[in-house]
């Protein structure tokens, strides 16, 4: 599948319809999510018949675009059950198949995964509503867990700080590219 027509595709995906401003829900836009997907299956190799993982999977759309890519199996996982049928109804549409994981990445044992996945996509929140650091959470977990590739955004204000992280824990850490993230005015503090 080519970029442009990847992001053509994940176009119709559908979005919060009550975001969670304590969970920092803002959609992936289909640019970011085809870019991000599409570099990590064509330039990496880190998609195609492959096991993913998606963290903090909101609507489902870089789920859906791994399915597109021809992931081999796709978990999608989410501490929010809203969040979860939106995305559940968004792989229905797409008829991707996807497992869905009800999940609270920072207190629940995720060892079950343990040598299962091989690549963590994933927006996590970047720890603006009074969870400072839970990106780095994440970040952290996702490494514990896949085999092969952990691919994320974050803020660029934060890539000196997580380059510093991934050197402590002794994993290399890449900028792919630095991407402009619009972040609509869906809540009253906008």
């Amino acid at each position: 599948m080519r970029l442009k027509n990847l992001e053509s595709e994940l176009q119709v995906v559908a979005g919060f319809d009550k975001p969670k401003i304590q969970l920092e829900q803002y959609c992936t836009t289909p640019h970011l999510a085809a870019r991000m997907l599409y570099t990590a299956h064509t330039v990496y190799d880190d998609i195609e018949s492959k096991v993913i993982a998606d963290f903090g999977c909101g609507c489902g759309i870089l789920s859906i675009a791994a399915n597109l890519l021809d992931s081999n199996y796709n978990l999608a996982l989410d501490i929010d059950n809203d969040a979860l049928q939106i995305a559940k109804e968004n792989c229905s549409e797409f008829e991707v198949d996807v497992e869905f994981i009800l999940a609270d990445l920072i207190s629940t044992s995720t060892d079950h995964l343990q040598n299962k996945v091989d690549t963590i996509v994933m927006n996590p929140p970047f720890g603006t509503k009074n969870n400072e650091g839970i990106d780095i959470i994440f970040l952290k977990k996702a490494i514990e867990i896949a085999t092969t590739s952990v691919y994320s955004l974050h803020k660029s204000s934060t890539r000196e700080y997580i380059r510093e992280k991934a050197k402590n824990w002794g994993v290399e850490c890449e900028v792919l590219a630095e991407m402009k993230f619009d972040i609509p005015m869906m809540y009253k503090i906008h």
